[in-house]
């Protein structure tokens, strides 16, 4: 199963706290599901934790079955269907709208009075409207729905819990979403779902500390990289003026310096200088070694 699956499952195993609060969480159920209208209302869902949490808020909610359920055996998904005009006429009564004068779905924020309704609300949206995709690929949430004015309530309503989401349009739905990990976090903990909060911070703090590692082990590459440039330069230096029988010439400090780096090839400056005897240091070493290197240039 996916991530957004299993983060919906561990959110069904939530109980409304009131009735207020089934009422709500159906709400946005409804209205991010998806065919919501006067004639039909139908809620398709692959998951089946989802398709038991909607029977049971639609009864708790407006004591109402669907007319059409589908069999339990049934693989992928489902679909949970009422056509009986009576049934969708107490729903939008439910809330405050008539079928008669409906013309575009919105917000009634009269029955999200309480932040538990609102947050119940934000849930249902999640179940039928939302996905997260798994924190180890990326960090992506998202609810989408057909209506506008909807999705502009319904962002209205995130910022009035503390988030701020970004918005998009595809293919002619709305959409509200985050990219950071920290706000996807904050969200599902909010909706009910601290487990999967939990493992996005898990897998942030992986990710964390494996590109610290390997920007250490980059650095040090690269470190080991200049370290062996350097010495092949010098080594081929040396070379060049023991070739040209000059090497007895140099000073004794030219000529313990180019022993030093002949019997060390794979050390660095600093490294050099530390086992140098007498001890010298990493500045000083670099002047003779640019002694030596000079010297090499004049026998071209």
């Amino acid at each position: 199963m996916s991530y957004s699956y299993d983060a919906k499952t561990e959110l069904c195993r939530l109980s409304p706290e009131n009735d207020c609060c089934a009422i709500a969480e159906c709400y946005g159920m409804l209205l991010f599901c998806n065919t919501f209208n006067t004639r039909i209302i139908k809620i398709i869902t692959g998951n089946k934790a989802i398709g038991n949490r909607i029977v049971s808020l639609f009864m708790r909610a407006f004591s109402t079955s669907f007319d059409i359920m589908p069999d339990e055996d049934e693989p992928g998904k489902q679909a949970y269907v009422i056509t009986d005009s009576d049934k969708i006429n107490r729903i939008f009564e439910t809330y405050g709208f008539s079928k008669e004068s409906l013309l575009a779905h919105n917000v009634n924020l009269g029955v999200l009075e309480e932040e538990c309704c609102r947050v119940s609300f934000v849930r249902g949206a999640f179940l039928t409207g939302g996905a997260v995709t798994d924190p180890v690929k990326s960090y992506h949430l998202e609810i989408v729905t057909a209506h506008y004015n909807v999705s502009r309530q319904t962002y209205s309503l995130l910022l009035e819990l503390g988030f701020t989401p970004k918005e998009a349009k595809r293919s002619g739905n709305y959409i509200i979403y985050f990219k950071q990990s920290a706000a996807i976090e904050d969200f599902l903990t909010l909706i009910g779902a601290p487990i999967h909060a939990m493992e996005i911070m898990s897998t942030k703090i992986e990710k964390d500390v494996r590109n610290t590692v390997n920007r250490k082990v980059n650095c040090d590459t690269a470190n080991v990289s200049k370290t062996v440039d350097a010495a092949t330069v010098q080594i081929k230096a040396i070379n060049k003026i023991i070739e040209a029988e000059m090497y007895d010439d140099l000073s004794e400090k030219l000529r313990q310096t180019a022993k030093l780096r002949m019997d060390n090839p794979e050390l660095s400056m600093q490294e050099l200088a530390e086992i140098s005897t007498p001890p010298v240091t990493k500045s000083c070493l670099n002047h003779r070694m640019r002694k030596i290197t000079q010297i090499s240039l004049m026998l071209e």
